[in-house]
């Protein structure tokens, strides 16, 4: 009975592949009528994939009775088709693919809506997908991922920081969310931590002035966090995970009805309280903090609201600092707390007008040691934006209103600012040709301080006819008026006194950028992306703080010169045909300072610097493997005199991580290690560590620190030595899923 069943088993086989075994065949077209080559045709029933030849043509076997095809493409909305067998061959024909454009919508350059390539400003564009390669606790340290751009902290201690892009000072980047200029002024350092992650769509970067759009702090440049869309969100979502130094990320997210709207409500939980002290000078490694971020939108037909709420419990110091030694001059730490308010939204009048609002209140409680800083600011925004189109002219134009209520205990804010700042701005985008876009623009600020700014820029995009070879150029100005306490951390920080040589004038710059895009296309499917810049910016009224003249000072004053930053960049994005993505990115920099006819280097900016990532994934099972790195070179560093022993310019900063993801239904599974090479900064890089309050150091009567027995190198505690963090090598394990 076992025979005659196993022979009616194979004969039920055997008739079975007969049957249903057969030939799927067709061509990929794109909407244009294109033949698309490389795309990539899977069969779900019998796991198997094949590629289209370079005039669209597919084949793929199969025996099964029913049969799922998956069609994807890079730039493309996937596509899935349900076949029924026969047994014969089937040729379905054309299939046709739509250009996935809404991962290639841009609005930061101009403020409207128009694909990256079309877009007469060079953007760079980051979806959320390319920052899950290597998991990082905070929007802060994610970006230094993108070339060019850098998180740089500025105290050893609490390990606040700013992000520099293309060697330009922190304070000279504007990040807006949604386009709105909500993180600036005191959360320019403070608020950039708090940002659920599982919230944002995309990130644009504009590398270079925008201030004729953006006004002031988009001097150096503008990231522009653009967040979900509730309509195209999942229902739940939530990504979390675990360091092996016991760090707690949590990211949830979820989408709601409300009436006749829809919203979406994420929630960002970080919880870090394990003190540390890997290289033994009785400080925490890196900060300890606690924090919890709560961020709501909703949209309606013509309208989009959203808020966000932030609190930080931060620290670092000694290692057995706790908050009842607060202030005092006991146990030295460093303790900030956070809270921050943020409602912003926007309005769509009719089809040309809409209008852009935004409150927000940043409330700051710290102690740096004995030092207090307590500061409270609060800003209004309004923005109202006309667009109209005239023949070959795209004409915006637009009117602001930003009103800045400042106030803190520092010796330079004797009582509290009120900044009132209207500004008006027009662009006009003139399409020259089919190939040709010129765009001129030009805003004027009124500053109720510093009076009257104006701001220009003209920017010219020549595009081949097929848009694989792209060129662009761009002059613009900009222009940052500045508040140097709720800028730069090292201004309180550790023992130096805070000096003001004379009433800081606003800075103001010059930009010249040339840009060239290029896209190849082979005919076994591989896509390779290149983008290249040449960049000039020149400063004058630039604020440089001066840590040589007095080790025991911290000197502010307009720069009696000028300030020139120079370089190139260039990214080269590999998309194969066989899943494999190679990213890679230099940036060269060569930044100086004029002052009083001699020529210096900067702090804290690098020769240059360079991003790798390197990703392949098995479609089944989807398993997924990421090596990516960052290199940053040699840095000036603020010493204490010249009796200082440390090294003047940091070392090669080499980190280099690892992760493997495995995703099955609607769950994936992370882990990997973090920094593999274990680079940390010098154990001495926090100057007399076990000193903190300066008990045993002794001043002269110029205030200039006396070189003694027990202090042999004449230093005093300084936590300004810093440029990257102190964590090092270290495991992660994470969990995301989505439904």
């Amino acid at each position: 009975m076992r025979l005659k069943s196993s022979i009616n088993l194979f004969i039920f086989f055997l008739l079975n592949n007969f049957l249903f075994a057969q030939n799927i065949s067709g061509i990929i077209k794109d909407t244009e009528n294109n033949l698309l080559f490389g795309v990539t045709i899977y069969n779900s029933s019998n796991t198997k994939n094949e590629i289209s030849d370079a005039n669209g043509n597919f084949s793929i076997e199969s025996n099964h009775s029913e049969n799922k095809l998956t069609i994807s493409h890079v730039g493309y909305i996937s596509k899935k088709i349900n076949i029924e067998s026969s047994g014969k061959p089937i040729d379905i024909g054309y299939i046709t693919l739509e250009n996935n454009s809404l991962d290639e919508i841009v609005i930061s350059g101009t403020l409207k809506e128009v694909s990256k390539l079309k877009s007469v400003v060079p953007i760079e564009l980051y979806s959320s997908d390319f920052f899950k390669s290597t998991p990082k606790t905070s929007f802060f340290e994610a970006i230094e991922a993108v070339n060019g751009v850098r998180s740089q902290l500025n105290c050893s201690v609490c390990n606040t920081g700013d992000i520099h892009i293309n060697g330009q000072d922190g304070a000279n980047t504007m990040v807006l969310i949604d386009g709105l200029p909500l993180v600036s002024g005191l959360s320019s350092v403070y608020g950039l931590s708090g940002i659920p992650q599982s919230l944002i769509k995309q990130i644009e970067i504009i590398k270079g002035p925008a201030s004729t759009l953006y006004g002031s702090e988009a001097i150096g440049g503008v990231i522009n966090l653009i967040t979900k869309s509730p309509e195209n969100t999942d229902n739940f979502s939530i990504d979390t995970f675990t360091s092996f130094w016991g760090e707690l990320n949590i990211d949830l997210g979820s989408r709601y009805n409300f009436k006749k709207s829809q919203g979406i409500v994420g929630v960002n939980y970080f919880n870090y309280s394990n003190p540390i002290d890997n290289n033994g000078d009785g400080f925490t490694d890196i900060a300890l903090q606690h924090r919890i971020s709560i961020f709501n939108k909703i949209n309606s037909k013509n309208n989009s609201l959203a808020f966000r709420y932030f609190y930080e419990d931060r620290w670092g110091g000694q290692m057995n600092w706790d908050s009842s030694f607060r202030g005092g001059n006991q146990i030295y730490g460093e303790s900030i707390y956070t809270s921050r308010f943020e409602v912003f939204g926007k309005y769509n009048l009719s089809k040309k007008i809409f209008l852009q609002y935004s409150l927000n209140s940043h409330d700051q409680n710290s102690v740096y040691g004995i030092t207090s800083y307590k500061a409270l600011q609060t800003i209004g925004f309004i923005q109202a934006v006309y667009t109209q189109k005239i023949q070959n002219h795209n004409l915006l134009f637009g009117a602001t209103y930003r009103h800045t209520i400042y106030d803190d205990n520092t010796p330079a804010t004797e009582e509290r600012e009120k900044t009132l700042l209207p500004g008006l701005f027009i662009q006009d985008q003139l399409t020259l040709s089919k190939l040709e876009t010129l765009l001129f623009g030009i805003r004027y600020d009124n500053n109720s301080i510093y009076g009257d700014i104006w701001t220009p820029r003209i920017n010219y995009k020549l595009s081949s006819k097929d848009e694989s070879s792209i060129i662009r150029l761009g002059f613009g100005t900009g222009y940052r008026v500045v508040n140097v306490f709720t800028e730069d951390h090292a201004a309180l920080t550790g023992a130096r006194d805070v000096i003001f040589l004379e009433d800081i004038l606003p800075e103001k710059s010059w930009n010249l950028n040339f840009n060239w895009n290029k896209k190849i296309y082979t005919k076994h499917g591989t896509i390779f992306d290149m983008d290249f810049s040449v960049f000039n910016t020149v400063f004058s009224n630039k604020i440089i703080p001066d840590y040589d003249t007095n080790p025991n000072q911290i000197i502010y004053g307009n720069l009696d010169g000028k300030g020139v930053t120079q370089g190139a960049t260039i990214n080269l994005n590999s998309l194969f045909a066989n899943g494999l993505k190679i990213i890679m990115g230099a940036t060269f920099i060569d930044s100086k300072v004029t002052n009083n006819n001699t020529n210096e280097y900067p702090y804290l900016t690098e020769k240059f610097s360079a991003n790798y990532k390197i990703s392949y994934s098995l479609f089944k099972p989807k398993i997924a493997f990421d090596l990516s790195g960052t290199i940053i070179g040699p840095m000036k560093l603020p010493l204490l005199g010249d009796l200082d022993t440390r090294d003047p310019y940091s070392p090669l900063i080499n980190i280099i991580n690892l992760q493997t993801s495995y995703t099955f239904k609607e769950i994936e599974i992370y882990g990997g290690i973090k920094n593999i090479l274990d680079f940390k900064p010098p154990s001495d890089s926090i100057a007399r560590a076990f000193d903190p309050f300066d008990t045993n150091v002794e001043f002269g009567t110029n205030g200039q620190i006396i070189a003694t027995p027990n202090n042999p190198n004449a230093l005093s505690f300084d936590p300004s030595y810093v440029y990257y963090s102190n964590q090092g090598i270290t495991g992660f394990i994470g969990i995301r899923y989505n439904f």
